[in-house]
Order: C-alpha cells, then structure tokens, then sequence
C-alpha cells in the first residue's frame, strides 16, 4: 500500500498562510493534491496539518485529513521524519498499515507526475530507505565566496581560486519537492540526507517557495510553462 502525506502546518512566518495562499487562481496546497492524484501512484492521499482551515481546504480539493496534527508536531522546530512518522503511527492505529510513503511538500506548483514516478521506480528497484529530487548548484561551491563587513570578497576555498570551474566535482541540493520512504526507514528516522538516493531533476524547475521573491519567481516560472496549457485553463497569476 502506497500513501502520500502531505505536511501542511498554519503557522509559515514569512508567507502568512502560505499553503492556501492563492497561487495562480488555486490555492497552494492543491498543486500538491492534483499532482498526487494525477499520478495513480497513490491508494490514499493524506494531509497533515493542525490547522483547520488547511483540513477544510485540503478536503475540498479531495485529500483525506483522517486526524489533527498535535500542536507539539506543528512549530518550526519538528523535523519532516517526525511528523511523516507520526502520520504513519496514526493511520496504523486506525487500521491502515502502508508500506511506502511519500512525503509531498504542499508548497511545490513546479512538481511534476513523471518525476514522482521516476522516484517511485528508483525506490522500488533498489534496497534504498529513501529517493528524493536533488539539482546541481548553479555555480561551483568550492569557489563560493564570503563577504567581509566592509565589502572585501575572499574566498571560502582559497585551494580551488585558480581550479578551472570544469574540473571541479559537481555537488546537488536538495530540491525540497518530495521525499519517497519505506515505512521503517521514517518510523526508524533515518536520516533523508544520509542514506537516501537522489533522482537528479533540471534547476528550472526547483524553487523552494519560502519567502515572496520565491513566490514571485515561482510565479513566473509557473506563467511561463502554463499559460497556453490546452488553450484552456487561465492562468491567473
């Protein structure tokens, strides 16, 4: 049995209400939900949350919220293995005991069905706890450079100044979109980072929407690729 559960809490500080926010004339959140649905790969999509406007939005566009998330679970303190592995612990106490479960981020327009397939099928034909979406660094990081407070530029790697940028080993971030797991390896909280395998996917096609310059580029990004969608759906953003 496969489970997506999406973590969705009230209280975002930086873009208030961020996960019903209206982005391009739906809220937040139901991105998420579409694109779980739309990809067949799910027996129940879940929402996690503790607010109740999040569960009465959720619910609208056609996720379960079969429990509230404890307010202890919902600052910004609790890491995504606990709530994910609260989740489970809850549905398997109401009878629903999954094997693989995908975390999906609810703030993520730019997700797309064939990379969580793509996830799905890395997961399934490895031995590997978890597989999550990564990108490369748009620069080299070993030649990252730190700025003093009176503006003097050094580098943080002085070893690498004179590296050609060509030579130096590439190295990925996490996109921030979605985390495929076995169900021990969230309830054991074993590390994503750690232990997981990365599905590399395109820099355009990753903003992690945190604060309103995110939002507006994700914005644009998203009008960029939708706007002639079919010649049928308006894109209102």
């Amino acid at each position: 049995m496969k489970v997506a559960i999406i973590p969705a809490r009230g209280g975002s500080k930086r873009i208030p209400r961020k996960n019903i926010r209206d982005f391009c004339g739906k809220p937040m959140i139901a991105y998420a939900i579409n694109i779980a649905q739309n990809s067949g790969l799910f027996d129940r999509i879940v929402v996690s949350t503790e607010d109740p406007e999040i569960a009465s939005v959720a619910s609208q566009w056609g996720a379960e919220v079969p429990f509230m998330r404890p307010a202890s679970l919902a600052d910004d303190y609790t890491g995504t293995t606990q709530v994910i592995a609260h989740g489970i612990q809850v549905l398997q106490e109401q009878g629903y005991h999954p094997e693989l479960v995908c975390c999906i981020y609810p703030a993520v327009p730019l997700l797309q069905v064939d990379d969580l397939k793509a996830a799905f099928d890395m997961l399934v034909s490895s031995d590997a706890p978890y597989v999550f979406p990564v990108t490369t660094f748009p620069s080299s990081i070993q030649r990252a450079l730190r700025r003093q407070p009176s503006g003097q530029m050094e580098p943080f790697y002085p070893e690498y100044e004179q590296e050609r940028t060509q030579d130096l080993e590439p190295a990925y971030y996490d996109a921030g979109q979605f985390y495929w797991g076995r169900a021990e390896a969230w309830l054991a909280d074993m590390s994503i980072h750690r232990q997981g395998i990365g599905l590399v996917i395109p820099q355009w096609r990753v903003v992690d929407v945190d604060t309103l310059e995110d939002w507006q580029r994700a914005e644009l990004i998203y009008r960029a690729l939708y706007s002639n969608q079919l010649g049928q759906e308006q894109v209102t953003c």
